[in-house]
């Protein structure tokens, strides 16, 4: 016989569920907002209430950087978006293009730092005034225009960014973005790559902190060569200039690919830019 005021064990587990859900949604609003977009994606498929949370624009304008309102507005086209979870991905799949058109930005979708680009009439490229290079559009490339190497002996390409523009306490890398050309020559050879905060080092020192690296690595197999191209998703080539800790709130990043030694005559390289994004934590 059941008593007036007694609660039953169905009841308990009800009231018991209730409590527990209404404690995992408060958790989860308050926690969320720390974690990793990867958490947040995945906390959303615990339940309804948790959903709501976790692509709640609170959550989300967490994971993008704090400066994120001053670069969009700097796109050369409008950047379209119906949540701040929606412009999180927005910029993490599809790079904007800012300022004179020779920069582009993008996030990096693991954790939300900040990526750039320069593109190829952003850098500082020996002779490319001259006969030697000539800037052409590409419907592959994010640019309005990609450097093409018509011929030089003399290789030698240039970038830097400020440290002020990057993701702080964050390991980044520079690729050299690029493809090479069907009727291409002078790329078996070895080339050297730098990157380095500057610091008023001088150029006398800088051989020694240079790595080798080859666009086309020789037929032959050799131990030596420990950084290849890759293909990107986007079709483009890539090949790693170096990598650095940016922990400097005012500075800037010198990033360098030679081939000056050797001087056999070039020809038939196109470059984009030059990519610089963090490195996978796995990495």
């Amino acid at each position: 016989m059941k008593l007036e005021g007694d609660v039953d064990s169905a009841d308990i587990s009800d009231l018991n569920s209730s409590h527990c859900v209404l404690l995992t949604e408060g958790c989860v609003s308050y926690v969320l907002p720390h974690t990793s977009p990867r958490d947040a994606c995945r906390a959303s498929l615990i339940s309804k209430g948790v959903r709501r949370f976790a692509n709640s624009d609170v959550v989300w304008e967490r994971f993008l950087p704090a400066d994120y309102e001053e670069i969009i507005s700097r796109s050369v086209s409008p950047v379209n978006y119906s949540s701040k979870k929606d412009l999180y991905f927005r910029l993490c799949d599809s790079p904007i293009i800012l300022d004179d058109g020779n920069l582009s930005f993008y996030l990096h979708k693991q954790n939300g730092k900040k990526c750039f680009m320069l593109g190829a009439k952003a850098l500082s490229v020996a002779w490319s005034t001259s006969v030697f290079w000539r800037y052409k559009y590409s419907p592959q490339s994010r640019f309005s225009e990609v450097a093409e190497l018509v011929a030089v002996c003399w290789l030698e390409i240039k970038g830097r960014i400020k440290t002020s523009m990057l993701s702080s306490t964050t390991r980044y890398a520079a690729y050299l973005v690029y493809d090479i050309g069907p009727l291409s020559c002078g790329f078996d050879f070895p080339a050297k790559t730098l990157v380095r905060h500057v610091d008023g080092t001088k150029d006398d020192d800088d051989d020694v902190a240079m790595t080798v690296v080859y666009l086309k690595p020789p037929n032959t197999h050799s131990e030596t060569i420990r950084v290849v191209p890759h293909k990107r998703a986007d079709g483009w080539m890539e090949i790693e200039l170096g990598k650095f800790y940016n922990d400097k709130i005012d500075g800037e990043v010198d990033i360098r690919f030679t081939e000056t030694c050797q001087l056999h005559w070039k020809s038939g390289l196109i470059v984009e830019g030059i990519d610089i994004r963090p490195i996978n934590e796995e990495e």
